[in-house]
């Protein structure tokens, strides 16, 4: 039975998926199997996989090596599913900032 993604509240697929989908599941690789060929606990994988942990510049190094992308490639997944949560958690923040107008004396 497949899984659900891990996707994030817009709809974008959490780093991990990506792990589950095109590592684990491409190469029919188990979480212990990749924990050890890229130096990690099972425990790492697990949490990753799940969309517990993101990735880490470390980690996106280490993916990267095992899968033949690029660390910006992970840590761009990453980002995404970052920003989306602080525009969650931060939206009150956020509104009551006020944009800045032209400076005293700027040319417009």
């Amino acid at each position: 039975m497949a899984r659900k993604p891990s996707i994030t509240r817009r709809g974008s697929p959490h780093a991990g998926y990506e792990v589950r989908e095109r590592i684990l599941a491409y190469y029919g690789l188990t979480h212990e199997e990749l924990a050890k060929a890229i130096g990690v606990s099972r425990r790492t994988i697990s949490l990753l996989v799940n969309g517990h942990r993101g990735v880490s510049p470390e980690m996106s190094l280490r993916l990267s090596k095992l899968s033949g992308t690029t660390p910006e490639h992970w840590l761009g997944i990453q980002q995404i599913v970052d920003l989306e949560r602080a525009r969650r958690t931060g939206k009150a923040a956020v509104a009551r900032i006020k944009t800045l107008k032209t400076p005293r004396g700027a040319r417009k």
